[in-house]
């Protein structure tokens, strides 16, 4: 990656963190201090501390630390050390089980309601996207197979609308994961609405790495035929080489006549570092040129690179026709904040399941690394996509966070679960053995996660 592109990832993954830790950590503090428990510390990273300040009744301690992964409430706690016979009762380990639940309970529903606040404020501003229309299937395909044609809209899939692509893919993944057969409406051209049925049983999904599932089932997104003309020759470029011209119209590219920018694109770039024909429109008569794409690498990807920008005019009633924004009031943003927070907290669990039984690659777990590369790419789009990023984490961070795996909260959970039903808490010595396994795991897992980072990384 360039030195800007780093830059921006690790700026933008501190700043991610820095957000979602202190809104998880809130959650622990805020209900511990609603019934009544004492709070030492509220830190924000571990280590060395970088900022500190005391403040309130009783002096805690704000904490910005060294480490920038992670962070924790420290609470009184006669386990961790001694406690004034005045304050014995505002001790965590001497309140009643359901006090503890709640206060361990409440760091993963503060980065649920976190997600829910960022979708509600997404959909108050609208979200822009581009309608499910479909391109080029694919021959043979699931698709082709199912009947569905080029310029079909995607209407609903199992039942649920899918005003956008975004909606399409979403729940189109979340079907194949369900189920061998998914059922989903299209509008032909003729505006027919009909019922097909994708069967999905012959394809290995998530069996390998960040699976592209609308290819894997042949589909593709419509876009409308842009010619591929010229609007500007980089210098010291290959175009630039080859004696390219604004105004030029590719006709044809290694012997293949060239209808559209897409085509033109994808030719280069498949192509890099080999010298191919080319013909293009020059003041009404066509020039033969011979043109070398330069070899670029970027995120592990070799690819072609000449050095032009293209004329992109899309007129005004095909740009209708391919954008949608969805846009609600108040009541209608949250209530989709809340389903769509629901399904993606549904979606991460199938798929961690899916993961532990084998039927999932764990080529598909993601570090530190790879959120990073993610931080700083929707950063530099806009605060819109950074702000939904964040949202995605933070889900996956509450999911995470409530598994029944000891050191996580829903290990913790888990304990005051079985102190409920037998009545009187897990032994200590229980807990620390506990402990222990969920370190080990967590290791593991952390582990696994950043091989999967460096190698994509090295290709």
């Amino acid at each position: 990656m360039e030195f800007t592109s780093i830059f921006y990832s690790i700026a933008a993954f501190v700043l991610a963190i820095g957000i979602l830790v202190t809104i998880h950590e809130f959650g622990h503090f805020w209900v511990a201090q609603k019934l009544g428990v004492k709070v030492l510390r509220f830190s924000v990273g571990f280590g060395k501390p970088l900022w500190l300040k005391k403040a309130g009744i009783d002096q805690t301690e704000y904490v910005i630390a060294a480490i920038p992964l992670g962070g924790f409430v420290k609470m009184l706690d006669e386990r961790e050390g001694d406690v004034k016979p005045d304050e014995l009762h505002r001790a965590f380990n001497r309140q009643n089980v359901w006090k503890r639940f709640a206060i361990v309970a409440a760091g993963p529903l503060f980065n649920f309601l976190f997600a829910i606040f960022v979708y509600t404020l997404i959909y108050l501003n609208g979200v822009s996207g581009l309608r499910p229309i479909i391109g080029e299937v694919a021959n043979p395909s699931v698709a082709w197979s199912a009947g569905i044609q080029a310029e079909d809209v995607i209407v609903s899939v199992n039942g649920k609308q899918t005003v956008s692509w975004e909606k399409a893919r979403f729940q189109l993944l979340q079907a194949s994961i369900d189920d061998s057969l998914i059922r989903i409406e299209v509008q032909s051209r003729n505006l027919v609405i009909e019922q097909k049925v994708l069967d999905v049983s012959s394809l290995a999904l998530l069996q390998e790495e960040q699976t592209d599932l609308i290819k894997e089932l042949g589909l593709s997104v419509w876009r409308p035929d842009i010619a591929p003309l010229i609007d500007e020759v980089i210098e010291g470029g290959a175009a630039e080489a080859a004696g390219m011209k604004a105004d030029d119209l590719i006709i044809s590219l290694n012997d293949v006549p060239i209808d559209n920018v897409q085509q033109w694109v994808t030719i280069i770039r498949s192509n890099a570092g080999v010298s191919i024909p080319l013909v293009v429109l020059r003041d009404g008569q066509q020039s033969f040129l011979t043109i070398t794409p330069a070899i670029k690498q970027q995120d592990g990807e070799t690819f072609g690179y000449i050095g032009v920008k293209n004329v992109i005019e899309i007129p005004e009633e095909v740009r209708q026709k391919m954008q949608v924004t969805e846009q609600y009031g108040l009541l209608g943003s949250f209530s989709e904040a809340v389903d769509k927070t629901w399904n993606m907290s549904v979606l991460t669990l199938k798929v961690l399941g899916k993961l532990i039984v084998g039927e999932a690659s764990v080529k598909n777990l993601s570090g530190p690394i790879t959120i990073a590369r993610y931080a700083g790419i929707t950063a530099q789009i806009g605060l819109g996509q950074f702000l939904s990023f964040l949202a995605v984490i933070s889900i996956s961070l509450g999911v995470l966070n409530l598994l029944p795996v000891p050191v996580l909260d829903g290990g913790h959970l888990f304990f005051y679960l079985i102190e409920i039903i037998k009545g009187s808490p897990v032994s200590e010595a229980t807990e620390i053995i506990g402990q222990k396994i969920g370190v080990v795991l967590l290791v593991m897992l952390m582990t696994l996660a950043m091989v999967n980072d460096v190698m994509r990384l090295v290709g």
